[in-house]
């Protein structure tokens, strides 16, 4: 299949759907669950949160998971299913995610605990992502 095939076969509901999806869990991943922890970790106190434009985070955040989400359909493609997406999401999160992330935390000197956090997020984003994409 060559690219523009590709484009032309793309599930734009599945996109969606997959990209709110990785959104929602991101507000729940970084509040409630390891909110507090990932402050700490990171070194942000409340008050530094609160500065930040959050109309313009939410907006540039929802951007780039559509992009990961395009990329990702992109490879799962119109014959995934949905254990295909949710293995292709995993192998995403853990094989290319979190792997340079982790490149990235240990020349920065980042903490095992905020790598953790953050690639345990992007994993557990994308293999739902996957599934989701597979599925429809």
């Amino acid at each position: 299949m060559n690219f523009a095939e590709a484009i032309a076969n793309i599930n734009w509901l599945s996109i969606l759907a997959a990209s709110l999806s990785a959104f929602v869990i991101g507000g729940i991943w970084y509040g409630p669950l390891f909110g507090k922890a990932w402050m700490a970790a990171s070194g942000k106190t409340e008050g530094e949160l609160q500065q930040r434009n959050m109309a313009q985070v939410f907006t540039v955040s929802l951007l780039l998971i559509l992009i990961a989400a395009i990329n990702l359909e992109m490879f799962i493609g119109s014959e995934g299913t949905l254990a295909y997406g949710m293995f292709a999401g995993l192998l995403a999160g853990i094989g290319w995610v979190a792997t340079f992330m982790g490149v990235i935390y240990l020349f920065e000197k980042r903490s095992l605990k905020l790598w953790l956090i953050n690639a345990g997020y992007s994993v557990i984003a994308l293999t739902l992502m996957g599934s989701i994409l597979g599925a429809w």
